[in-house]
């Protein structure tokens, strides 16, 4: 399964990012992360930009939004990414959980979905070893 399941259409210009479930369709492990739709970046201006230029007070950089590769995203976790690479994308479903239309709300429900599902006190039904790189399995005493 390579497309993302969601419980709506949506204009990804609408949103900042989603947090996601990926799910191993043969073990029931999981994880939970999120996704920007797009990143903005600063760049210089070409010579001919800065020459076309009418105010010279004007700024020398401009800012460029690009789409990101969320269509194709199987998330940054290793043991994921080693199990999609072995067992195939066909034994996958990747859903949409929640859409964000900003960084804060984005980094707040990656948080509240991960603590919702436990991917901390469950490590043996996750893929996820921390949230937001503070808070990690190793820590916790069983």
């Amino acid at each position: 399964m390579s497309e993302w399941l969601s419980t709506e259409d949506f204009i990804p210009e609408e949103y900042f990012g989603f947090v996601y479930k990926i799910t191993n369709l043969q073990s029931g492990k999981f994880y939970i992360g999120r996704k920007q739709l797009s990143s903005t970046t600063t760049k210089a201006l070409t010579k001919k930009e800065l020459l076309e230029q009418t105010d010279k007070r004007s700024s020398k950089k401009k800012k460029v939004t690009k789409e990101s590769n969320w269509k194709n995203y199987w998330g940054s976790n290793k043991d994921l990414l080693n199990d999609v690479k072995e067992l195939g994308k066909d034994q996958f479903k990747r859903e949409i959980i929640k859409l964000c239309r900003t960084k804060k709300e984005l980094t707040y429900y990656e948080m509240h979905y991960q603590c919702t599902y436990g991917v901390l006190l469950f490590p043996e039904v996750t893929y996820n070893d921390n949230i937001s790189g503070k808070y990690f399995t190793r820590d916790l005493i069983f």
